[in-house]
C-alpha cells in the first residue's frame, strides 16, 4: 500500500498540469474567436463527453494502472511473508528432528549387536554385520530418511524387522539379521516415525551391551527422557572399536555428567559449606522461596548437624553405641540426633534439576577448590564445574594447632586431636578409653566442656584429665578474674587436674608418651593432646574468588547485610560483617551460625535486610552450671556483676525441662522485648562468700553496656537483647538488673 501511495504522489501533479495546460488552451482559443466557452473546461475535465480528449484517456489510465500495481505489490507481500513464515517453521521443525535423529543414530553397531543378542542363535555374521560406525555422511543420509511421512514407512514395510518394529515394542516377533537393520534405517528411528507421539524420544542404545540379558532388553520400554548412562564402547566377540562412543548430549546441549558423578551443572542457589548456617539458609530459602532448588556442597562424609552436643550431651550419654547413633539425652532427658533432619527430607543431587517443587540435596565428600565469580561458577576436587545463580559462602573454619606440636613430629601429631566434626568426637571417645592420661590445651569454651565431660568419666575410670592455659582461670578471656576463679574451682571439682599460667614450650614423644614442657620449667607427661586453642576462619576461596579478607578479625569481608558480592553472601563463622550497633565483627558460635544463615538466606531471595538481631552464644559445664551470654563479652572491658542466690531452677537442666530444648538459640524467641517488667523485690546484698549461683554480668565501654553474660539466668535474651540495642548510658546497672527478675525466687 505505501508503494500504491507512492505512485499516486508522482501521478498527481502530472495530472494537474494536463488540466491546466488544456484550460490555458481553451482561454487562448476563445479570446481569438471572440467569445469564451461557459464551463467548457470544468466539464471537458470532469465529465468530458465518450471518447473524449486524449488527456483524460492518458489520466485514468495512469490511475487505473497505479491501483493495479498497488494491490498487485500488497497481494505478493502478504502470500510472501506467509510462504517464508512457513518455510522457517518447516525448517525448525525438520532441525529438531535431524538432531534427535543424529543422536539416536551415533551408535548404529552397538543397535546391531543388541538386535543379534535378542534373536536366536544363527549362523556366523557376514562381513558387513561387523561394519564400523557410519559416517557423517551415512548419518546425514539416515537423517534425511527419517523425515519421510510415517504413513508411508507404516504401510509399506520392506522386511518382518520393519514390520515388527511398528508394531507395540512386545518384540515377540524375530528380527532379521544385522546386515540389513544397518543398510536400511535403525530399528529405533523406525519406531519413532511410526509412533509420531514418540518422536522426540531417544533409544537408550548408548548402554554397555554387555551388562544387559536379553530378559533385561524384551522388558525395557520406550523411555521419555534421555536416561543418564555413562557413555561406554560396545563390546563385540569379533571386533572391538578402537575409539570409545561419544559422550551423550541433551537436546538442550548440555552434556550428562557421569553415573558415578551425578552432579547437577547449573543450580539457582549454591551454599558452599555443610553446617548450621548453610542449613539455616537453605530453610529460609525454602520459606520464602517454595520451589527453589537448593544444593549444598560440603567436604565432610555427613549431612548437615549440630556441633554443639559434640562437646557437651553426647560425652554424658548413657548408650555405649552413641557414637554410631549419635542421638543423645538432653539435659531435660529428652533424646535427639545431632542431626537437623533424616535424610529423606532431602533429595539427591541427581533429582533437584528435574523436580518440579524444588528441594535441598547435599553433595557430601566434595570440595570447592576454586571460584569465578565473573563466570558465576564453581570447580569441585574432581574437576566438576557447577554455574549458579546466587551463592551462599559458609566455609566456617578450622581448627587451630600450636606450631611447638606441628614442629614435633609425627608422632606427636598422630597422638594430637583438633577437635570439630564427628570424627573427632568419635576418634577422641575410643582414645580416652584405651588410655590412661589425656591433656587438653586451652581454656576457653571448647577447652573447659571438654574438661568437664572427660573429668565425669574419670570418676568412673582411672583416666586422668589434664587442662592447661595461659590465663589465670578458665574463660580468662571472657569472664571477669573473680567469676573465672570461680569456674576453675567448679572444674576441678569435676576430677580435672587444672595447670594455669602454662606456656607450652615444647612436646616431645619419649618412651611411648608424651612430654610437655612448660616455658617455666614444668614438665607434663601425657598420652593425647588435645589442641583446643581457637579457630581459623578457612577463606581458601578468598585468592581465586576475588573476595576481600579483613585483616584485623579474619574472614569474608562483608556488609551489613552479609553481601561480598551483588550474589555473593556469606555467614557463620566466615564471616566478617558488619553490625550496625556494635561495628565490624566475627563471631564463633552456633546462634550466629543460625541467625547470620537465616538472614542470608532471606537475603538471596531478595530481602535487602541488614544485620541487627544480635546473636548469643551459651556454654554448659555440666548439667548444673550453665551461662548464655550475648554482644562484646572481653574480660578486658570493666565489668558490673549483680549476683543472687540460687535454686534448684537455676540449673541448665531446669532450663531445657521448662523451653523443651537443650539448643537454646531454638528457644529464643525473635519479638524483641519490647517493655521488660522489673521485678518489684528489692535486691539484697551479696554476702562475698564467693558464692555466684544466679547473677548478671554487664560489659561497658564507654559507660555503655556492649555485652551481658546471664550466669545460671535462663530465657531472658530477648531483655539483654533490647538493653544492648537501646545504646543507652544507665546509672545504676542495678536497677538495670532487676529487669532479668534474678531475685524471685
Amino acid at each position: 500500500m505505501l508503494k500504491c501511495r507512492t505512485a499516486w504522489n508522482r501521478l498527481a501533479p502530472l495530472a494537474r498540469s494536463s488540466s491546466s495546460v488544456c484550460r490555458q488552451n481553451v482561454r487562448r482559443s476563445g479570446l481569438i474567436n471572440g467569445r469564451i466557452p461557459t464551463c467548457v473546461p470544468v466539464a471537458q475535465m470532469s465529465t468530458g463527453p465518450a471518447g473524449g480528449d486524449t488527456q483524460n484517456k492518458i489520466y485514468f489510465l495512469l490511475v487505473g494502472a497505479a491501483t493495479l500495481a498497488g494491490g498487485l505489490y500488497a497481494y505478493q507481500t502478504v502470500t510472501g511473508d506467509q510462504r517464508r513464515y512457513e518455510e522457517r517453521i518447516r525448517g525448525i521443525s525438520s532441525r529438531q528432528q535431524t538432531s534427535a535423529t543424529t543422536i539416536s543414530l551415533e551408535a548404529p553397531a552397538v543397535e546391531s549387536i543388541e538386535t543379534e543378542a535378542e534373536s536366536e542363535p544363527q549362523a556366523a555374521p557376514a562381513p558387513e554385520e561387523l561394519s564400523p560406525p557410519p559416517t557423517d555422511v551415512e548419518v546425514a543420509v539416515l537423517s534425511e530418511t527419517t523425515e519421510v511421512a510415517p504413513s508411508a514407512e507404516a504401510t509399506e514395510p520392506e522386511s518382518p524387522a520393519e514390520a515388527t518394529e511398528a508394531a507395540p515394542p512386545s518384540e515377540a516377533t524375530e528380527p532379521e539379521p544385522t546386515s540389513e537393520v544397518i543398510e536400511a534405517a535403525p530399528p529405533s528411528e523406525t519406531t519413532e516415525a511410526a509412533a509420531p507421539s514418540e518422536a522426540t524420544e531417544l533409544s537408550p542404545a548408548e548402554e554397555p551391551v554387555v551388562e544387559a540379558s536379553p530378559e533385561e532388553a524384551i522388558e525395557q520400554p520406550s523411555a521419555s527422557v534421555v536416561e543418564e548412562a555413562e557413555p561406554a564402547a560396545a563390546e563385540s566377540p569379533a571386533a572391538e572399536p578402537s575409539e570409545p562412543q561419544p559422550e551423550v548430549v541433551t537436546e538442550s546441549g548440555v552434556d550428562l555428567a557421569p553415573a558415578s558423578l551425578k552432579v547437577p551443572s547449573h543450580v539457582p542457589y549454591l551454599l558452599i559449606g555443610g553446617g548450621t548456617a548453610s542449613f539455616a539458609a537453605a530453610r529460609s530459602i525454602r520459606a520464602r522461596d517454595p520451589g527453589a532448588k537448593v544444593l549444598i556442597v560440603t567436604d565432610e562424609p555427613d549431612l548437615p548437624y549440630m556441633r554443639p552436643p559434640l562437646s557437651k550431651e553426647l560425652w554424658f550419654s548413657d548408650d555405649p553405641s552413641v557414637t554410631e547413633t549419635l542421638r543423645f539425652k538432653q539435659w531435660n532427658g529428652k533424646e535427639r540426633s545431632v542431626y537437623f533432619q533424616p535424610p529423606s527430607f532431602y533429595i539427591s543431587a541427581e533429582e533437584l534439576g528435574s523436580a518440579g517443587n524444588g528441594g535441598v540435596a547435599v553433595l557430601t565428600g566434595k570440595k570447592v577448590v576454586h571460584m569465578d565469580v565473573r563466570g558465576n561458577k564453581v570447580k569441585l576436587d574432581d574437576e566438576t564445574e557447577i554455574a549458579y545463580d546466587k551463592c551462599l559462602i559458609a566455609t566456617g573454619g578450622v581448627p587451630r594447632n600450636l606450631q611447638v606440636i606441628e614442629r614435633a613430629g609425627e608422632e606427636v601429631m598422630k597422638r594430637t586431636t583438633l577437635f570439630r566434626k564427628i570424627e573427632d568426637f568419635k576418634a577422641l571417645d575410643k582414645v580416652s578409653r584405651n588410655i590412661q592420661s589425656i591433656t587438653i590445651v586451652g581454656g576457653g569454651f571448647l577447652g573447659s566442656e571438654l574438661a568437664c565431660a572427660l573429668g565425669r568419666r574419670s570418676n568412673e575410670s582411672s583416666l586422668e584429665v589434664i587442662q592447661m592455659f595461659p590465663e589465670k582461670g578458665n574463660m580468662g578471656k571472657v569472664l571477669p578474674e573473680y567469676l573465672s576463679n570461680w569456674t576453675t574451682e567448679k572444674v576441678k571439682r569435676e576430677g580435672v587436674k587444672v595447670v594455669s599460667e602454662a606456656l607450652v614450650k615444647s612436646v616431645t614423644y619419649k618412651d611411648d608418651r608424651l612430654e610437655i614442657k612448660l616455658k617455666d620449667g614444668r614438665l607434663m607427661k601425657t598420652d593425647h593432646i588435645v589442641a583446643a586453642v581457637g579457630l581459623e576462619p578457612n577463606v581458601d576461596l578468598a585468592k581465586s574468588a576475588g573476595l576481600e579478607v579483613d585483616s584485623d578479625f579474619g574472614g569474608y569481608r562483608v556488609n551489613a547485610e552479609l553481601q561480598a558480592r551483588s550474589n555473593i553472601w556469606v555467614a557463620g563463622d566466615a564471616a566478617c560483617f558488619y553490625d550496625i550497633r556494635l561495628g565490624r565483627r566475627r563471631v564463633e558460635h552456633h546462634d550466629h551460625a543460625v541467625v547470620s544463615g537465616r538472614l542470608a538466606g532471606e537475603n538471596m531471595t531478595g530481602a535487602s535486610k541488614p544485620y541487627w538481631h544480635q546473636s548469643m552464644f551459651w556454654s554448659d559445664l555440666g548439667p548444673d552450671v550453665g551461662y548464655e551470654a550475648i554482644g562484646i563479652v572481653d574480660s578486658s572491658l570493666p565489668t558490673v556483676g549483680v549476683f543472687a542466690k540460687a535454686t534448684d531452677k537455676d540449673t541448665p537442666k531446669a532450663a531445657t525441662e521448662k523451653s523443651g530444648t537443650g539448643i537454646r538459640s531454638e528457644s529464643e524467641t525473635e519479638e524483641v522485648a519490647s517493655s521488660p517488667v522489673a521485678s518489684s523485690t528489692l535486691a539484697p546484698a551479696v554476702p562475698h562468700n564467693d558464692d555466684y549461683g544466679k547473677g548478671v554480668i554487664f560489659y561497658l565501654r564507654d559507660k555503655v553496656v556492649v555485652g551481658i553474660i546471664l550466669w545460671n539466668v535462663f530465657n531472658r535474651m530477648p531483655v539483654a537483647r533490647k538493653i544492648i540495642k537501646d545504646g543507652e548510658e544507665h546509672a545504676d546497672l542495678n536497677e538495670v538488673a532487676k529487669l532479668f527478675n534474678i531475685h524471685e525466687d
